[in-house]
């Protein structure tokens, strides 16, 4: 997303703020102090923000939207925290292997157009033990219930109709089924995978082993 439907998409998303916030203390609650923290596609940034709130940790954005990212950082400097968004590809991640304890890819990875790399590049970046979450819609979900999910975010007539479109017409057709992440995670490096599934969507838990593979070949040697 670029320009006017970034910046539409980052109103409407405010509108959720409460659950940027609830998901930010939940994540809190697992991470060590100052822990590394990176959120692949965070759009206007709202929970890397609320994330900023609550602890010393060090905090990375990484959208491939050039408004997305402007935005996030004029957010970031109004919310007077620390946040380092920057612009690049999920499935080509500027950052170093074994940068981050922690990563959280929510309502994006279904827009990816290279799914099975990002998620090596996802392994690639966590420190050996870190985990990734990714949080995002079901592809067989019924339209009842996204109906229902929506009218629950009280988007108002217009943005409750625009938003119902959208989910039926285009995100549902790009997103993925339970069975659909087991298959890409095991094309992957990553040691454990948990799926949970919701009422519209998957929660993945994924963990990259606590052995690096080079200490794997040294100990094999």
């Amino acid at each position: 997303m670029e320009g006017f439907i970034a910046k539409w998409y980052a109103n409407l998303t405010k509108k959720a703020l409460d659950d940027f916030r609830a998901l930010a203390r939940q994540i809190a609650n697992q991470l060590p102090p100052g822990a590394d923290v990176l959120e692949v596609a965070p759009g206007p940034g709202y929970f890397a923000i609320e994330l900023a709130k609550l602890g010393d940790y060090r905090i990375t954005g990484l959208d491939i939207s050039e408004t997305f990212v402007e935005i996030a950082k004029q957010k970031a400097t109004e919310a007077n925290v620390q946040v380092d968004f920057r612009h690049g590809n999920a499935s080509g991640m500027p950052f170093k292997s074994d940068s981050f304890d922690f990563l959280l890819c929510r309502a994006a990875f279904k827009n990816f157009s290279a799914p099975l790399g990002a998620l090596r590049e996802m392994h690639r970046v966590l420190k050996p033990g870190g985990r990734a979450l990714i949080i995002d819609l079901r592809k067989d979900t019924p339209n009842e219930s996204i109906s229902q999910a929506v009218d629950e975010m009280k988007l108002g007539t217009v943005n409750g109709i625009l938003t119902k479109a959208t989910f039926r017409f285009m995100l549902l057709k790009r997103a993925y089924t339970k069975r659909d992440f087991e298959q890409m995670v095991s094309e992957t490096r990553f040691d454990k995978v948990e799926i949970r599934e919701g009422h519209i969507g998957l929660e993945i838990l994924l963990t990259k082993s606590p052995i690096c593979v080079h200490a794997r070949s040294a100990a094999a040697s």
